[in-house]
């Protein structure tokens, strides 16, 4: 099981950027009896989980809780962004009966509220929307009352790939624009920032009960008025949810740290981010797209905000 060092996370001869973590980011190592119990689950089903192949500093803490966020459709990407520890290439056959061994799962660990995502699967025009649309509808046929979250690739805009997920109604539809416009090529060279925002106005066009979410990484060389900018045009598709995290460098091969943000900082974000109105803004240094996903619409559905369409929250 390998996890973020984040003791050694920044090795350059650049003066200008971060040696050492700074104090307030700190990792606890994976361990426990749920967190074995999810790993077990997770091998005996033949699953991936975002939470392993993108080395999450939350792993310990989210397992150690009985979540996890599913990877479907295979642990190869057909994209290398600089950030993502995620393996590129030409992945395999789709596994169409990897929907259901993913809602037995979430029926094994009796879950209230689900994450799935997946790697980009380019070499299909659908981009693998079918897989999301099936895996939602199995979760809801198998373990009823369980709220359903996907964090989707950008299908590279495709509206008919989209229409298919959306048509299957999940409580929220996430898609992660990452970074700064500016920095966008850099950072996911085969992505565009206009088809992170298209999908997300496209979600809320086509289901405006699904609440849209999106996340940013800062760190990665961008100006704090661009982090800024960034949520400004969130806010102008509708975005619900946001998330903002610090940038870990998972390896010396992936793009550097240019600087980690102070707990002020992050603080700061928040603010704005509520400014802005966005529903819900989880801003700190660990924050990543799932992180307290649970917590959010259960609490975002006591405020009102959220209305269940076809599964919802248990009482």
């Amino acid at each position: 099981m390998s996890i973020v060092n984040v003791d050694d996370i920044q090795r350059t001869d650049d003066p200008q950027r971060p040696k050492r973590r700074p104090p307030w980011i700190k990792v606890r190592a994976p361990s426990g009896e749920t967190y074995e119990q999810v790993r077990t689950l997770m091998r005996s089903k033949e699953l991936h989980t975002v939470c392993e192949e993108a080395m999450c500093p939350n792993l310990g803490e989210c397992w150690g809780k009985g979540t996890a966020t599913f990877l479907m459709m295979g642990d190869t990407c057909t994209r290398s962004c600089g950030f993502c520890d995620i393996k590129t290439g030409r992945p395999p056959a789709l596994d169409w009966q990897e929907p259901l061994r993913i809602a037995e799962s979430v029926k094994a660990m009796n879950l209230q509220h689900v994450v799935i995502t997946s790697v980009n699967r380019d070499e299909r025009a659908d981009g693998g929307a079918p897989i999301f649309a099936m895996v939602i509808r199995k979760i809801r046929a198998i373990h009823p009352g369980c709220s359903i979250e996907v964090l989707i690739p950008d299908f590279k805009a495709n509206e008919d790939a989209l229409k298919i997920v959306m048509d299957a109604q999940p409580e929220i539809l996430n898609h992660n624009v990452e970074t700064a416009r500016r920095l966008f090529k850099t950072v996911q060279p085969q992505d565009n920032y206009e088809w992170a925002l298209t999908t997300l106005r496209n979600a809320k066009r086509m289901q405006p009960l699904v609440l849209t979410k999106s996340g940013i990484m800062v760190g990665l060389g961008e100006t704090f008025d661009e982090v800024v900018e960034t949520m400004q045009d969130l806010a102008a598709e509708k975005v619900d949810i946001l998330t903002i995290g610090q940038y870990l460098q998972p390896s010396r091969k992936h793009l550097p740290i240019d600087r980690y943000y102070t707990v002020e900082e992050f603080e700061e974000l928040h603010r704005i981010g509520l400014d802005l109105g966005f529903k819900w803004v989880e801003s700190g240094p660990l924050v990543r797209s799932s992180y307290k996903a649970a917590e959010q619409v259960k609490q975002l559905s006591q405020l009102g905000y959220w209305s269940p369409i076809a599964g919802g929250l248990s009482e």
